[in-house]
């Protein structure tokens, strides 16, 4: 099992996956990790290279990232519990969470500092990466064509004294050294944004070589054509494994009050302040949220898009609460007619 660890080391294994195994489970099965998710397909990778596995009825959804253990027919049998996941609410108005990626160490947030730049969007991912418990790293590109870069990048920094943040220009060796070394052997990261944002272009420079098309920006909105179609864990000549997704361009949360509540800790913390337990930051007397704007220590923006991000995933998170509570008492149901039919068959 030593030289099969040191192989499963390379694509993440840890001693926290280790543990989930049985005696039986590691001389029967294979190990894997997903690296590709089709329709009609499974790509993993294990000691024995890379396989397709056939998706079969399976009631916890697979993604990206993932660890599962197979048979030499290539069936799936099972996941292994996740260190980590990503996951958003599905867009459209559909009532189901939509799984993003799988036991991630560090999640690069890739935003441009052209048109594109938004504090607010970036505030939505810092939540997701809360809430999934994974260090964040801001990558600001398409320096080259800001002439405010550094004072986007203040005001990134602004949003978290503790955020790893660069700004670069994805073509430049400097730049992507930077951004290389946080990618150690063994260490998963991925890269998240908005469709056209460069994230192709640094996975490219990393790997040193053309593995992710990328296309020239427009000229007309400064906004780089979406490219990657399908998420992908990509072994990187150092070890290290990366993960490019597609440009999300909708990003609504599901149930991360957690998240929210680290990603704005300042809020947070001061909210503990406010003289009622209630308080709505509005008007109350004793409101330690107002005092921190009235005096500058807190801009009114911050506190707009706190609260946005707290009704937008109460009211989500409760949404997907009311069709989970649905469909246990829709299968309860079922089962309840199906014994029925069962003992009226037998005569009871």
């Amino acid at each position: 099992m030593s030289s099969l660890t040191t192989k499963l080391q390379q694509l993440g294994w840890k001693p926290f996956f280790q543990q989930q195994l049985s005696l039986d489970e590691i001389t029967d099965l294979t190990i894997g990790r997903v690296i590709e998710q089709h329709r009609d397909r499974i790509v993993v990778m294990s000691e024995q290279g890379q396989q397709n596995l056939t998706p079969i009825s399976y009631d916890e959804k697979i993604c990206v990232g993932d660890w599962i253990l197979f048979d030499e027919a290539l069936r799936l049998c099972r996941s292994l519990e996740r260190q980590s996941l990503f996951e958003r609410k599905a867009p459209g108005t559909k009532v189901t969470t939509q799984l993003i990626a799988a036991n991630i160490d560090t999640v690069m947030i890739v935003c441009s500092l052209n048109h594109d730049f938004s504090l607010s969007r970036i505030e939505r991912y810092l939540t997701i990466a809360r809430e999934a418990m994974v260090e964040p790293v801001i990558l600001l590109t398409k320096a080259d064509l800001c002439t405010d870069a550094n004072i986007k990048r203040h005001q990134v920094q602004e949003l978290d004294s503790m955020l790893v943040v660069h700004s670069l220009n994805a073509l430049e060796e400097q730049s992507i050294q930077h951004v290389g070394n946080h990618c150690s052997n063994g260490k998963t990261i991925a890269f998240i944004g908005s469709s056209g944002v460069g994230k192709s272009t640094l996975v490219n420079a990393l790997l040193g070589f053309d593995s992710q098309k990328t296309a020239w920006i427009r000229e007309n909105d400064s906004k780089g054509r979406h490219t990657t179609t399908h998420r992908a864990l990509i072994v990187m000549p150092n070890g290290g494994i990366l993960m490019d997704t597609p440009g999300m361009r909708e990003l609504q949360l599901a149930s991360c009050e957690q998240g929210v509540s680290e990603a704005f800790s300042e809020i947070t913390e001061l909210a503990q302040q406010c003289r009622f337990f209630d308080c709505s930051h509005d008007s109350e007397p004793g409101c330690a949220i107002q005092g921190a704007i009235k005096n500058g220590s807190l801009a009114q923006r911050r506190l707009h898009s706190y609260q946005k991000l707290m009704r937008e995933q109460a009211l989500n998170g409760a949404t997907l609460a009311e069709k989970r509570s649905k469909g246990k008492a829709l299968g309860k149901l079922i089962n309840s007619t199906q014994n029925a039919s069962k003992k009226h068959k037998k005569g009871y």
